[in-house]
């Protein structure tokens, strides 16, 4: 790769490691947390001596039971992380905010060594009960709700649906365009032992699924689980010494060109991928045709394809065609994408579990669900709506 990007070829993934992950473990949070945390460190050849930073989305006094596993505090707490540097917060760039946050402090020289995690347990959470209202026991409702609220949209899958309609109408996608971002995580995720859905899925069992909010149908949808992972972002000169190849951070997505909503940008067929996307490529020389293996989120399958055109490897509103084309999205493919069954199939680990397995790629490490293309460039993007992330990783 030519580029040195913004952090000028200094901030590195060193290791990557993820925890049990299942639908209602019935483990905590902070026990999962630390699980993936260790396996990272372990993962990097590092010991928990060496860490001396901590950062996570979206940090402590989150509302939602299970959206959060565990603070950065907590962590530090648990292994005894002497830090000299952490954040946590949730006005980030997407879940991948700290990792970049990270990066940053890395190539500053604040610490050498930072992991980096992402934890929930929210299905151990609505097991309970605890969730069967987003607005909970009366609460009032406050920020975009109160406007959304009153007309029944009470969940990311009504606000999105929105968007995607409106793509659909201009730009002629259609559910089997959906359908085939649905099936394609499924296969992949058929080939994933951590995984939570494995059964193959046909196109007339997707079209046939249950309505959830048109035009997202059961399938549609991501997994609630539990589970947590984790990286570690080294400064690339205290990582010489390290086992295996260092990925290097090439380039990363940050903007917020528009106002973080998820409904009024002036035009409703972008979202807050398309700013994060086109400050990624400003940063580097770097283009969509040189990418070669795609993490892309996919909270709802529409999310994948709203990366795919903020990212450029087609025209604005060409995605229908794109993935007419077919097979490019195969572990076989030009683009292998999603490969550890994204959060559609293999459970919703909030956008690191996409860091996670472009890691996994990157090293050759995926096993049955290996990319065939041997990836040397990989994206991770993460988030949608009103707040998004996107990385660029190579392994050079």
């Amino acid at each position: 790769m030519s580029s040195q990007g913004p952090f000028e070829g200094k901030a590195v993934i060193t290791g990557a490691g993820k925890s049990q992950v299942g639908r209602r473990l019935g483990r905590t949070g902070l026990e999962l947390t630390v699980e993936a945390c260790l396996r990272a460190i372990e993962d990097a050849g590092l010991s928990v001596d060496d860490i001396d930073g901590v950062a996570s989305y979206p940090g402590g006094g989150v509302p939602q039971p299970g959206f959060s596993g565990a603070s950065t505090h907590e962590l530090q707490n648990a292994l005894g992380i002497s830090a000299k540097w952490y954040m946590s917060g949730a006005e980030t760039a997407g879940q991948v905010g700290p990792v970049i946050e990270a990066c940053m402090a890395v190539t500053l020289g604040l610490a050498n060594h930072v992991v980096v995690f992402r934890s929930v347990w929210e299905s151990t959470a609505q097991a309970s009960g605890d969730r069967a209202s987003v607005l909970g026991g009366g609460r009032r409702a406050t920020g975009h709700l109160e406007y959304f609220a009153p007309f029944g949209a009470l969940s990311p899958a009504n606000w999105l649906a929105m968007p995607a309609q409106r793509y659909m109408h201009d730009f002629g996608l259609t559910r089997e365009h959906l359908g085939a971002i649905s099936i394609n995580a499924r296969t992949h995720a058929g080939l994933n032992p951590d995984a939570v859905y494995r059964d193959p899925l046909t196109m007339e069992e997707y079209l046939g699924s249950r309505m959830i909010s048109e035009p997202f149908c059961l399938y549609d949808c991501d997994v609630p689980c539990d589970g947590a992972t984790a990286v570690i972002v080294s400064r690339r000169d205290a990582a010489a010494s390290l086992p295996r190849t260092p990925l290097v951070v090439e380039s990363v997505g940050t903007g917020m060109l528009e106002r973080a909503t998820w409904d009024q940008r002036r035009d409703l067929t972008t979202m807050a991928a398309h700013d994060a996307a086109a400050t990624m490529w400003d940063r580097t020389d770097l283009r969509p045709s040189d990418i070669d293996h795609a993490e892309l989120y996919d909270g709802f399958s529409y999310l994948t394809v709203t990366w795919l055109d903020a990212l450029g490897f087609f025209d604005h509103g060409a995605a229908g065609a794109f993935i007419d084309e077919g097979g490019r999205f195969g572990l076989d493919g030009s683009l292998p994408l999603n490969t550890s069954g994204g959060q559609l199939s293999g459970g919703r680990l909030h956008g690191m579990g996409f860091l996670h397995e472009a890691c996994v790629q990157l090293w050759g490490e995926g096993g049955d669900r290996q990319s065939r293309n041997d990836p040397s460039l990989a994206v991770v993007a993460v988030g949608g709506g009103p707040v998004a992330g996107s990385l660029l990783l190579s392994a050079r």
